[in-house]
């Protein structure tokens, strides 16, 4: 493994922290600011909402300048963020904090995924991917848990400290251990923006928001699903939740090792198999081993999806998979979102804890239709076709 991935996973894991431990560390935020617990929720929002802005933005705005120099000042980004959220006297300070944090979010992934491509010979390009996302899927086995802990002991700030400190130890990373990246051929922004033209970039995109809407759809409402339906403890989540970070780990590497000897394929066995998950965790949620179980599978399964979706949407983005691949990661945020508000109608109405397992699955088999008709398209005659599968990546790493 070239040393320069273990940099970008290093990012990727003090970024996927920040983004995910203000969860167990609401209630000691509401109170410092004299807030409500939904208040402090927004904090939530309010980050996926500057990564949806941040992606494509500030990719496209470093779409001139050198990927390694893009990815140290995406970093510089990240760490200020996190400085001003510790050191927040107000909690609309904390919110500008989060959102600036954010703002280097997608475009990190994006222009990272496109760097840790060029990194590792074309049949090994998808586990690459992989090996970066390890870093957000290891955050949410070790780093949101030990976070939330050292924040409920030392105060929700020194979790801010520590996840900057993290970020100057990625940073150093980078600027010693990936080497000199080019600057991305194309003739200027308006080039780069007419990848969007591209139908199949569009589908990719739709897979993602898809795809992860089906996952958000139940893993928001994990929680009161284990304790209301389940019968654990309250204090047994966070144990749960570790086991379903393991599944995360396992998955992501597995659908990376997949996607490099079969990339549509997988994608339909993979979106198959997450709808299938859901499907059983409506049965299985109402014992604690098979639920157990279920959680470590749906885990797996979900992420699973990460390294080929992101690599399918770089391979359709002719002359700009840096720009489309930061587009992708906005739309894990929209499906996030999009997901666990679908998934709340459901309780709302009163149809239980686990009726958002089935709004998972019919948003995963939505997901799989959309991954069917894109797989369709390319069976069509290459005079046809408006991209080959991996011109945009081919053209950026020659």
């Amino acid at each position: 493994m070239p040393a320069a991935l273990l940099a970008l996973a290093i990012g990727a894991f003090g970024i996927g922290t920040t983004e995910f431990v203000i969860m167990g560390l609401l209630p000691e935020v509401a109170t410092d600011f004299g807030v409500s617990i939904p208040s402090a929720g927004l904090l939530i929002s309010g980050y996926a909402l500057g990564v949806v802005v941040g992606a494509p933005l500030l990719t496209a705005i470093g779409s001139k300048v050198s990927r390694k120099t893009v990815l140290i000042a995406l970093m510089g980004v990240f760490i200020v963020g996190n400085v001003l959220s510790a050191l927040a006297p107000t909690y609309g300070v904390l919110m500008t904090g989060r959102i600036v944090a954010a703002l280097s979010h997608g475009a990190f992934f994006g222009v990272g995924s496109v760097v840790a491509a060029s990194l590792v010979p074309k049949a090994k390009q998808a586990s690459a991917i992989a090996m970066m996302f390890t870093g957000l899927t290891v955050a949410n086995v070790l780093g949101v848990p030990g976070g939330t802990a050292l924040g409920q002991h030392f105060g929700w700030r020194s979790t801010f400290w520590a996840v900057t400190a993290l970020g100057v130890v990625g940073l150093l990373g980078i600027v010693f251990l990936v080497p000199r990246q080019g600057v991305a051929e194309g003739p200027g922004l308006r080039s780069e923006l007419a990848v969007f033209k591209n139908v199949q970039v569009w589908l990719a995109l739709a897979m993602t928001a898809l795809g992860f809407a089906g996952v958000f759809a139940s893993f928001t409402y994990i929680a009161p699903m284990m304790t209301e339906v389940a019968g654990f403890s309250a204090g047994a989540v966070t144990w749960l939740l570790v086991l379903f970070g393991g599944g995360l780990v396992v998955g992501n590497l597995l659908g990376g090792k997949a996607a490099d000897r079969s990339l549509m394929p997988s994608l339909y066995l993979i979106l198959t198999l997450l709808a299938a998950v859901l499907v059983v965790f409506v049965f299985t949620a109402h014992g604690k081993v098979l639920s157990a179980v279920t959680i470590a599978a749906f885990g797996a399964a979900g992420f699973a999806t990460v390294a080929p979706l992101q690599k399918r949407v770089m391979d359709k983005a002719k002359g700009a998979p840096a720009l489309a691949s930061a587009a992708n990661i906005a739309a894990f945020n929209l499906g996030n979102a999009a997901g666990a508000y679908l998934g709340g109608l459901t309780i709302e109405h009163g149809l239980g804890y686990t009726a958002p397992n089935w709004v998972g699955a019919a948003l995963a088999v939505s997901g799989l239709a959309v991954a069917l008709l894109s797989g369709l398209l390319d069976s069509r005659p290459k005079s046809v076709r408006q991209v080959e599968p991996s011109d945009g990546l081919e053209r950026l790493l020659r």
